[in-house]
């Protein structure tokens, strides 16, 4: 699964040809989660309320960029790396 970006300690990768909605894998040590691109809610796992912030914050701030990398994981494409929050 390519990651796609990575910043205190949170990596965000995408997998090629995943499940719909479109969505995004957050993980920070054991914990892991899928968002929706779109809403930004919680698919499955857990991610303490401090990291999902950060995650948030960061989705919102690049929610184009991760539909398109949405869009050349479902054609099998390489993914463009996204800017950490900083």
């Amino acid at each position: 699964m390519p990651e796609i970006s990575r910043f205190f300690g949170i990596i965000i990768k995408m997998y090629f040809n995943d499940h719909m909605p479109p969505h995004f894998h957050a993980e920070y040590g054991e914990h892991v989660a899928e968002l929706t691109i779109d809403t930004l809610e919680i698919l499955h796992g857990y991610l303490p309320n401090r990291v999902l912030g950060l995650v948030l914050e960061w989705a919102v701030l690049h929610r184009q960029e991760l539909r398109l990398n949405w869009e050349l994981a479902r054609a099998r494409e390489a993914l463009i790396s996204i800017a950490p929050l900083e």
